[in-house]
């Protein structure tokens, strides 16, 4: 029995960077990924499920299993484009809209590095995505960033995205565990939602009133609503951990 069981889990087939991973994933097959990866997972979802944490959507995503996962390790980034592309696919198999998010996990450094470090390794790897990507740019979204209507896209999908790095002290929303955390957040999920409607305006309001609980910190003066004039959106995807504006040009370079 004892032999038979070791066989089992020997050939188990192993989760690799290339695949797109569920909630299901980590509660009943945590064997088939990385130790650093599993223990990243908890401390998300330790974050995430906590009664009084801001993000509603991300609270009920997390609890109902539609949030799905992606990681990369230091050496290797290639699977990711796979990922990615299949969590795309995910909206055009619904009959219904699924708000799905998508967190992708780096792998943790030897030693916590300063806030600087976690931004710019954000901003790479959205680079790296944009720079290997095999799609057009999609229609009507401008490509330079310093355009108040810019996101970040990938296969031809809009994406609002941000980062999440243990270095924030003080905006504790944005401290999701040991790793540089990057959600993804198709632009198609805010439908009905966007800063522009009623129900956007309120739901905001209301997030945003439970951040500044959590974080004792006021808002930070570049988060606005996507279509805002006087918002550049690349401004708030790394937000500083204090009240101070971000200032200087978007790291991100696009390609002609």
């Amino acid at each position: 029995m004892v032999l038979r069981r070791s066989y089992t889990r020997r050939n188990k087939v192993r989760q690799t960077a290339s695949q797109l991973l569920t909630k299901d994933t980590f509660e009943n097959h945590p064997e088939t990924l990385p130790e650093w990866l599993n223990k990243e997972y908890r401390n998300f979802e330790s974050v995430v499920t906590h009664p009084e944490f801001p993000c509603y959507f991300g609270m009920s995503g997390q609890q109902r299993g539609e949030l799905r996962y992606g990681y990369i390790t230091h050496d290797d980034w290639s699977g990711l484009l796979k990922v990615l592309e299949e969590f795309n696919a995910l909206f055009y198999q619904q009959e219904r809209l699924i708000r799905h998010g998508f967190f992708l996990f780096v792998e943790p450094e030897k030693a916590e590095q300063p806030l600087e470090y976690y931004r710019d390794y954000f901003w790479r790897v959205l680079q790296y995505l944009h720079d290997h990507d095999q799609y057009p740019w999609p229609e009507g979204y401008p490509k330079d960033p310093d355009h108040y209507l810019w996101n970040f896209s990938f296969a031809g999908e809009p994406y609002f995205a941000f980062g999440n790095a243990p270095a924030y002290k003080q905006r504790k929303t944005r401290d999701l565990g040991n790793s540089l955390v990057i959600g993804f957040q198709p632009r198609l999920i805010f439908h009905k939602l966007e800063g522009t409607t009623k129900g956007g305006a309120m739901s905001r309001e209301k997030v945003r009133k439970r951040v500044e609980k959590w974080d004792k910190l006021p808002k930070h003066p570049n988060i606005s609503h996507y279509g805002d004039v006087d918002h550049r959106e690349w401004k708030q995807y790394f937000i500083g951990d204090d009240a101070e504006l971000i200032e200087g040009k978007c790291p991100f370079q696009p390609n002609s």
